[in-house]
């Protein structure tokens, strides 16, 4: 009885802390279930790929049972959220920070994550996730958004996004036109604005996300012209594949994830980094505002950081760990595999991250939003 009440106490003591935005100084006991909003291939327990399971120790180990919800966007996981009903969530760097400002997620305190040590210093101190002095999670994997494409019809590889971009014969003879895809999300807007940073800098365009008016007119208008050229608008990763496979479709902006499972079918493909750079994706484990199984979801959020986890994740993702101890900690990654997922590509990569107004000084994410569904449905 004095044990249970102990954690009741400690409980208790938790979720008052919670609920004052403040960290806790201790946890209790795990609360027996974990609900989790993640991208899909985050949570793997073995049911894709026997080899591919991080989910089945935790749960021996904590008797935290794991459900996970995937999500295919950043905007999908940030309504979730909304609704309420899941503990942690796999943000990205366009939702993280909405997720904070509209008070989704609450601080934590590193120090009740002993893993925490482990995180790769480039991450640490990401401005997607450390506001206002707090910490808003923990770094859990990151990448780039690859060119990929069909190596039958790009014997040599494209050096640049203008395949998917401007209307052109590609080496086959063939148009690009109904061949190429783009991502289904206003963020993508910025891999445009990444495009004419290079393709035409007397735009000035110095951060992809922060565009002022002359800026953003430009952007839109290249995405207005591609419009046409689009087969598809993905934001599932399966359904890419199968475009890939099925649909004719040779060259898109894409995640490693779908690149490596293409090429682990044989399928005729491959991915390039373009001269004009690339975005990518800083993802945070963030802890919900109303989360009812807090003390597991720290067990979660350290456990999603032991260095062989890190590893697995990053073998079946195509992305990099956030621990760099996970680069040699999992013999599924291999030796050189966080150099070819782009360990060390990460100062130039352009991370993910909300567009703020900056009070009238640029266009607020609002926009992106209403311009992008706009331009998708041909307006």
């Amino acid at each position: 009885m004095k044990k249970l009440s102990a954690i009741c106490l400690g409980l208790l003591s938790f979720l008052n802390t919670a609920l004052a935005a403040e960290t806790p100084a201790s946890l209790g006991k795990g609360e027996g279930q974990l609900n989790i909003v993640a991208w899909p291939g985050y949570i793997e327990r073995g049911e894709s790929d026997k080899n591919y399971d991080w989910v089945t120790q935790f749960e021996k180990q904590t008797s935290c049972k794991v459900n996970v919800k995937t999500a295919a966007t950043s905007d999908e996981m940030v309504s979730l959220m909304a609704k309420g009903g899941y503990d942690l969530v796999t943000a990205s760097g366009d939702a993280s920070l909405r997720l904070i400002y509209g008070k989704r997620v609450q601080p934590i305190n590193p120090a009740l994550i002993p893993n925490w040590k482990s995180i790769d210093p480039r991450l640490t101190q990401g401005a997607w996730f450390n506001v206002g002095g707090k910490v808003y999670g923990t770094p859990y994997q990151w990448g780039p958004n690859l060119l990929m494409y069909n190596t039958k019809t790009f014997p040599t590889a494209p050096d640049s996004w203008a395949v998917i971009f401007v209307a052109q014969n590609l080496p086959d003879g063939k148009p690009n036109q109904g061949r190429v895809q783009a991502y289904d999300g206003p963020i993508a807007i910025a891999d445009a604005a990444l495009y004419l940073k290079s393709t035409q800098p007397d735009l000035k365009i110095d951060d992809p996300y922060q565009l002022n008016e002359t800026q953003y007119a430009a952007v839109l208008k290249l995405l207005r012209a591609q419009h046409p050229l689009i087969h598809r608008y993905w934001h599932d990763a399966s359904v890419q594949m199968s475009d890939f496979k099925n649909e004719g479709v040779v060259a898109s902006s894409s995640w490693p994830y779908q690149a490596n499972a293409l090429k682990g079918e044989k399928q005729p493909i491959a991915t390039v980094f373009p001269k004009e750079g690339v975005t990518g994706w800083a993802d945070t484990t963030m802890l919900a505002a109303d989360s009812e199984h807090p003390n597991c979801a720290y067990q979660w959020m350290n456990w999603s950081l032991e260095p062989k986890v890190q590893g697995d994740v990053a073998a079946w993702f195509g992305s990099v760990p956030a621990v760099p101890a996970g680069c040699k900690a999992s013999p599924l990654l291999g030796a050189e595999g966080c150099e070819t997922n782009g360990f060390n590509k990460f100062a130039s990569i352009s991370f993910w991250k909300t567009p703020q107004a900056e009070g009238g000084k640029f266009v607020p994410y609002s926009r992106w939003t209403q311009d992008y569904i706009a331009i998708m449905g041909g307006r």
